[in-house]
C-alpha cells in the first residue's frame, strides 16, 4: 500500500500538468471509442456474413435490376441449395426524416435463407398468408412504437403504384429479432408478388438474388458457374460471397478501416509524445528525491516500478474515463441513427483492445524516464542539487 500512496501523491504534485496529460488521453480514447464503433457499424456485415450465402447482382451496378426469370436458372446450378431474391424499395414513414430500409422479398424462401431472423411461428404464418402484410425489425418497431396489427403507410420515393399513388399501406404481421444481438433489425420486409403487381414500372425484375450453397468450400466455383451462365446476356451478373459483397458495399463510403486506423495512429502517436514528455519532466524534477529514496534502501527496480506505475495510472485514468464517455455517447447516437447505422455500438473486442492500448501508452510513455531513474546513482543525483 505504501507504493500506491507514493504513486498517488506523486501524480498530483504538479496538478495542472497531470490534469492536462489526463485530458489529452481522455480525448484520445473518446475518439478511439467513437471511431471504433463507427468502423464496426460499417463493417459488421462482413463479420456477421454467412459463409454459405452468395449474392448475385448486376455486373454493371447494384442499382441495375435482374430479370426474375434468372431465379430458376440459378436454382438449377449444381451446388445451390436454395435461392431467394429481394429488391430495394426506398420510402419513408409519415415524414421524410423517418427513413429506414424496406425490401420486397420472396417471403418463404427469404426466411429459409436467413434463419437468423427470429420470428414467432404464429406471426410467420400470418405474414405468409397476408398478401399486403409486412414484418418489421425490432429496432423499427421500438423507434416508432409499432405493434402487430398496426397499419403502416409508407411513402414511396422510387416506385409509385399503377394508379399514381405513392402511398403503400401494409399491415404489420410480425416483429422479428435476430439470434445475434449484433444483428440488424432496422428494416421492413413485405411481399414481392404484391409489390411487382402493383408498381407502375419495372415488372418482372429484382434487385439481387441471395442463394445458399451446400458446401462453403465450393462457393467460388458456384459463383463462377452462375456468372458464366449469364455471360453475354443483356443482364450479366456478378456473384460473390456475402462477406465480399458487404465489404464492397461498405467501401462505397470509403475504406473505413484504413481511415479509422490512420486517424487513431496519428492521435496515439501525439498522445504518446505528450505523456512521455510529462513523465520525463517529472523524473528530472525529482532527481534529488530519487537519491533520497535510494539512500533509504529503495532498489533500482522499485524506483523503476514507481515511475512506470505513475505513467500507467495516468493512462488508465484518462483512458477509462474517455471510453466510459464514448460508450454513453454511442448509446445516444445508436438510438438517433438506428435506421442508418443499426450496428452502432462498442463491441467487447474494442473495449478489450482499448484497455490494452491504455497499458501500452502508459508503459511506452514511462519506460524511458523510468530507466533513467533506475540508472541514476546516488552520487550523480546529489551532484545535481
Amino acid at each position: 500500500m505504501k507504493y500506491v500512496y507514493l504513486v498517488w501523491k506523486n501524480l498530483w504534485r504538479k496538478k495542472t500538468r497531470t490534469i492536462l496529460t489526463i485530458l489529452s488521453i481522455f480525448v484520445a480514447f473518446i475518439l478511439y471509442g467513437l471511431l471504433g464503433a463507427l468502423k464496426f457499424a460499417f463493417t459488421s456485415g462482413v463479420e456477421l456474413a454467412d459463409a454459405k450465402r452468395l449474392v448475385v447482382i448486376h455486373k454493371v451496378s447494384l442499382i441495375q435490376s435482374l430479370p426474375i426469370s434468372y431465379l430458376e436458372r440459378i436454382r438449377q446450378t449444381p451446388g445451390v441449395a436454395d435461392v431467394t431474391h429481394a429488391n430495394w424499395f426506398g420510402g419513408y414513414y409519415q415524414d421524410p426524416r423517418n427513413q429506414f430500409p424496406q425490401f420486397p422479398v420472396a417471403a418463404d424462401s427469404y426466411l429459409r435463407i436467413y434463419p437468423e431472423l427470429v420470428l414467432d411461428d404464429a406471426q410467420r404464418s400470418r405474414w405468409l398468408g397476408n398478401r399486403t402484410g409486412a414484418i418489421v425489425g425490432r429496432a423499427v418497431a421500438d423507434r416508432y412504437g409499432l405493434k402487430v396489427g398496426d397499419r403502416i403507410p409508407v411513402q414511396a420515393t422510387i416506385y409509385p403504384q399503377k394508379d399514381g399513388s405513392r402511398t403503400w399501406e401494409f399491415e404489420i404481421d410480425g416483429i422479428f429479432d435476430t439470434d445475434d444481438p449484433r444483428g440488424n433489425t432496422a428494416y421492413m420486409l413485405f411481399h414481392y408478388d404484391y409489390f411487382d403487381e402493383a408498381r407502375a414500372f419495372g415488372q418482372d425484375s429484382v434487385g439481387w438474388y441471395v442463394l445458399s450453397v451446400s458446401d462453403p468450400s465450393s462457393a467460388g466455383g458456384i459463383a463462377d458457374a452462375i456468372d458464366e451462365r449469364f455471360a453475354n446476356s443483356p443482364a450479366e451478373t456478378k456473384t460473390s460471397t456475402e462477406a465480399a459483397f458487404s465489404e464492397a458495399f461498405a467501401k462505397q463510403f470509403g475504406d473505413i478501416g484504413f481511415i479509422v486506423s490512420a486517424i487513431l495512429g496519428a492521435v496515439f502517436f501525439t498522445i504518446l509524445l505528450v505523456a512521455a514528455n510529462t513523465m520525463a519532466q517529472a523524473v528530472r524534477e525529482r532527481i534529488p528525491e530519487m537519491a533520497v529514496l535510494k539512500t533509504l534502501g529503495f532498489r533500482d527496480g522499485s524506483v523503476l516500478g514507481l515511475v512506470l506505475a505513475e505513467s500507467i495510472a495516468i493512462a488508465l485514468i484518462g483512458g477509462l474515463a474517455g471510453l466510459g464517455l464514448a460508450w454513453a455517447v454511442i448509446g445516444v447516437l445508436a438510438k438517433a441513427f438506428a435506421a442508418f447505422l443499426p450496428s452502432l455500438y462498442l463491441p467487447a473486442e474494442t473495449l478489450l483492445f482499448g484497455l490494452g492500448y491504455m497499458l501500452l501508452v502508459g508503459v511506452a510513455a514511462g519506460l524511458f524516464p523510468a530507466l533513467q531513474a533506475k540508472r541514476l546513482t546516488i552520487v550523480d543525483a546529489l551532484g545535481r542539487l
